[in-house]
């Protein structure tokens, strides 16, 4: 029986994966196998001994001590591209809210409640104080070709607009999914120098924290628009408040408000809600509950973001045995060493590494407890999981 607690509201369509008499799945157990969440921060939380793995569901895992995890052979996964559809039609949005003054011109359409038979006179007379421009034939700038980056370029392109983006990792993947009319720029620099919008759609870590900075910045065009449904961090906020003050920028979108934002002017603070649809949060709750149920009862990682994505199938008759482990020289010939020392015959193995971290997943015919013990003291070795 596997133990599954859920820090928010998980969707019902995404426990069902979870086998009944297999599974329990409680708000509130104290030694859970697996932790299954969408936005609580666990970064002050005491990370129980019997925690296996942690799933996001959704894309960011910045409320998750991935470090900390990974150092306790807890895997981390979340789930990308399940909300990607939901994200780029808020970002498609964010385009047209840029460009054109909705919110203030809705604001204003407000205070004319009451205002009777004048009504129809005072909108023909103050309209053109909301007046903007069309997307059609301007050149939006993608920073980040993932699943969510791609799905807006071509979207964008299919709305008129020129397309360049940046992404020195994008994937073979999203490659082939990406329109071929969008034009790839080797330099951030060049791409946000051509733009008339500028969307992000980047993770945040070290090296993109504040990245759209006062160096970016001074060769974006003047009245440029930036658009941010990835996180707010990404932004240096004092850069961009000069940027809205001296006209570098004509208007800032953010689906991440901050208290130094909200409320200035050519600012649209949007309350996070670039994943808040019943299709995306259905979608990443399946997807997080089956990486769980995988990982538990095969060992296999699939989308993880702390340790290497590593799947064998299962051979039958066999004892399945996932090993995390530092990714350090020796590591296999000792992991094999350990057990021909005991005359356990391996019968499929499979390795694979990712910066410090490792996994090993093998099948053996049996194994003892005695000699899981011991092969937990291999130096590096940091978990052993037997699935049988």
């Amino acid at each position: 029986m596997y133990n599954i607690l859920t820090l928010n509201k998980i969707a019902a369509c995404g426990l069902k994966n979870f086998e009944a008499g297999k599974y329990t799945i409680s708000d509130n157990c104290d030694n859970p196998d697996a932790i299954i969440l969408r936005s609580f921060s666990m970064h002050e939380m005491e990370l129980p001994e019997s925690l296996c793995a942690v799933a996001r569901a959704g894309a960011g895992v910045n409320n998750i001590p991935l470090d900390k995890c990974a150092e306790r052979g807890i895997v981390v996964f979340n789930t990308p591209g399940a909300n990607a559809n939901a994200v780029c039609e808020l970002t498609l949005a964010g385009l047209f809210l840029a460009s054109r003054d909705i919110v203030g011109g809705i604001d204003w359409a407000k205070t004319l409640k009451g205002k009777g038979a004048e009504v129809g006179k005072l909108v023909e007379k103050g309209k053109s104080n909301f007046a903007g421009c069309e997307i059609k034939g301007k050149t939006l700038a993608v920073i980040g070709l993932g699943a969510i980056g791609v799905l807006v370029a071509n979207a964008a392109h299919a709305l008129g607009m020129k397309v360049v983006g940046y992404d020195p990792y994008m994937s073979v993947k999203a490659a082939l999914m990406l329109d071929s009319h969008t034009q790839i720029k080797a330099e951030l620099k060049d791409a946000v120098a051509e733009a008339d919008y500028i969307t992000l759609h980047l993770p945040l870590m070290d090296a993109t924290r504040g990245m759209i900075g006062e160096d970016l910045l001074a060769v974006a065009k003047k009245g440029a628009k930036l658009l941010n449904f990835s996180r707010g961090e990404l932004v240096d906020t004092p850069a961009l408040i000069k940027a809205l003050e001296d006209g570098t920028l004509s208007s800032y979108v953010v689906d991440f408000p901050s208290d130094e934002v909200i409320g200035l002017p050519k600012v649209v603070a949007i309350p996070h809600l670039g994943a808040s649809s019943e299709e995306s949060e259905d979608n990443c709750a399946v997807m997080a509950a089956k990486e769980l149920v995988e990982y538990l009862e095969n060992g296999n990682i699939v989308n993880s973001v702390n340790y290497p994505n590593c799947e064998l199938p299962r051979t039958a008759n066999t004892v399945r045995i996932t090993v995390l482990h530092k990714n350090i020289p020796n590591m296999i010939a000792n992991i094999s060493a350990a057990f021909s020392g005991k005359n356990i015959n391996i019968e499929n193995m499979v390795n694979k590494s990712r910066g410090d971290y490792a996994c090993t997943i093998l099948d053996v015919e049996s194994i003892d407890d005695a000699a899981v013990e011991e092969f937990k003291a291999v130096e590096g070795i940091i978990k052993v999981r037997v699935i049988k």
